[in-house]
């Protein structure tokens, strides 16, 4: 898996320490890195990892649906991997118009290729308690499940962890596509220093949609 490449990047730009952010895949490789090089990021931001490599119920359950979408005739393949990012009665969008770019060929290798590397890949739990660091989850409303019990895994080990619903995006129409503008505010937010956060007006730290707590999730309404 991609982990050491993120240290590799961080170097050849000259970057001791760096604020790390990741969607999907990226995010799951994100959580690894933190496990494992945890002095060099000042904040992680994920939204709707991939996997969190922590072992429960719920994610073994997702995991041998993914498997058995793997195993269905290629045409099947992929809506079916796709349908298993969107909660209950969430329709696909339709294939975009024109001919299928050439690169999605490799698509299914590539998903079965992750998926397998997140699979192998281990994480001790403790890893993740010992991140003192500013941690900032975000998922969509329309999203499958599993995202949720993620949340609620993670914000039981991140000392400092925060977590922000959009509503109406969903996996594949996430929030730093729908919504660039709030995605950029939310981390903005979540990059200034601890001192500027704590200090900050009520409405600037915590916005009205934002789940927060420390060690778990505090779920508030919108106003």
């Amino acid at each position: 898996m991609e982990v050491e490449a993120i240290s590799q990047t961080a170097e050849a730009a000259g970057l001791d320490q760096f604020h790390l952010y990741g969607h999907s895949g990226g995010g799951a490789i994100a959580l690894a890195y933190v496990a494992a090089h945890p002095k060099r990021v000042l904040s992680l931001a994920v939204d709707e990892p991939a996997y969190d490599f922590l072992d429960s119920p719920e994610s073994r359950s997702y995991w041998r649906e993914i498997e058995a979408a793997a195993t269905l005739p290629e045409r099947e393949r992929m809506p079916a991997f796709l349908k298993l990012q969107l909660g209950p009665g969430v329709p696909l969008a339709p294939p975009p118009a024109g001919p299928t770019p050439p690169w999605m060929a490799n698509r299914p290798a590539g998903v079965r290729a992750l998926a397998t590397a997140l699979e192998q890949h281990h994480v001790d739990p403790g890893s993740y308690r010992q991140f003192a660091a500013p941690v900032y989850f975000s998922h969509g409303s329309l999203s499958h499940a599993y995202w949720l019990g993620m949340r609620d895994r993670l914000a039981g080990l991140f000392p400092d962890f925060t977590a922000e619903r959009y509503d109406g995006l969903h996996h594949l129409n996430t929030s730093h596509q729908a919504e660039p503008g709030r995605v950029a505010a939310a981390l903005r937010r979540h990059w200034a220093p601890k001192t500027w956060r704590s200090c900050a007006p009520q409405s600037l730290r915590e916005p009205a949609d934002v789940s927060v707590g420390r060690g778990r999730s505090v779920h508030r309404q919108g106003a």
